[in-house]
C-alpha cells in the first residue's frame, strides 16, 4: 500500500471537502503518521472514511472529524488541553504537535497502555497519559481546552469548573441517532456560547452523565 498517496487522497477527498482549510492543520495530517496509531489488522483502512475499531467498544474518529475538530479548537502554543478518552493516541499526538500541553485520560487500562506504546514509538514522550474515569471531569487542574472524544447525553457542570477564562470545550451531545458536535466557549460563570459544528454519532463515554429515566 502506498501510504503517502493514500494520505494525499484522504486530505483532498475527505478533509478539504469538510471545510478544513487551515494550512497548519493540513500540514499536521502529513507530519503525524495516522497509520502508526491504527491496529495492525486495520492498517489498510488508515485513511478510509470510517471509524476504526480499537477494541472494547472504542473506535478512532473518522479522519475528517479529527481534522475538523482540530481546526475548530484554534489551539495556541502552550494551551493546556485535557482530552477525555485517549483511544489510539492519534488525536493526542495531533494536539501536541500543534503546540498544546496535553493531558489525556483513558478509562480502559489496556487502551491506555496501547496508546502509550504507540505514542512512544512515534516519539511523543512529553504527553501526560492517565488511567481514570473522566466522564465528569478529572483532577483539580484547569485547562484552556477540554475535548471529550466520546459522546455524552448531558454535560456535567464540573467541566466548566475546569476551564480557564476564555476556554473552550468540545463535546458530542445527545443520544443516537441524533447527536450534535458542539464547541462551547466559557468566559465566566453563567457566560458561555455554544456553536453547533456538525451532526454525527459516536459511542458514548463510559459512565457519561445521562438524564434520569422514568421507570414504571
Amino acid at each position: 500500500m502506498n501510504f503517502e498517496q493514500a494520505r494525499f487522497n484522504m486530505v483532498e477527498q475527505q478533509i478539504r471537502p469538510w471545510e478544513v482549510l487551515d494550512p497548519d492543520v493540513l500540514d499536521l495530517l502529513f507530519k503525524v503518521k495516522r497509520e502508526g496509531y491504527v491496529p495492525a489488522e486495520y492498517r489498510e483502512l488508515s485513511f478510509a472514511d470510517v471509524e476504526i475499531p480499537l477494541g472494547n467498544g472504542a473506535a478512532m474518529w473518522m479522519p475528517k472529524m479529527e481534522a475538523r475538530v482540530l481546526q475548530e479548537l484554534s489551539l495556541r502554543r502552550g494551551d493546556k488541553l485535557l482530552e477525555i478518552g485517549t483511544g489510539s493516541g492519534y488525536f493526542s499526538a495531533l494536539c501536541r504537535s500543534h503546540g498544546a500541553l496535553v493531558t489525556s485520560v483513558e478509562i480502559d487500562p489496556s487502551l491506555a497502555q496501547s496508546a502509550r506504546m504507540r505514542l512512544a514509538a512515534q516519539g511523543f514522550n512529553d504527553l501526560r497519559l492517565e488511567v481514570g474515569d473522566g466522564s465528569r471531569g478529572f483532577g483539580s487542574d484547569t485547562y484552556d481546552v477540554i475535548v471529550l472524544t466520546g459522546s455524552t447525553p448531558l454535560l456535567a457542570e464540573s467541566w466548566f469548573a475546569q476551564l480557564n477564562p476564555g476556554g473552550r470545550l468540545f463535546a458530542v451531545l445527545g443520544d443516537a441517532p441524533a447527536m450534535s458536535a458542539q464547541l462551547i466557549r466559557w468566559s465566566a460563570p453563567g457566560a458561555r456560547v455554544a456553536r453547533t459544528l456538525f451532526e454525527t454519532v459516536v459511542a458514548p463515554l463510559r459512565n457519561a452523565l445521562a438524564p434520569s429515566r422514568f421507570e414504571f
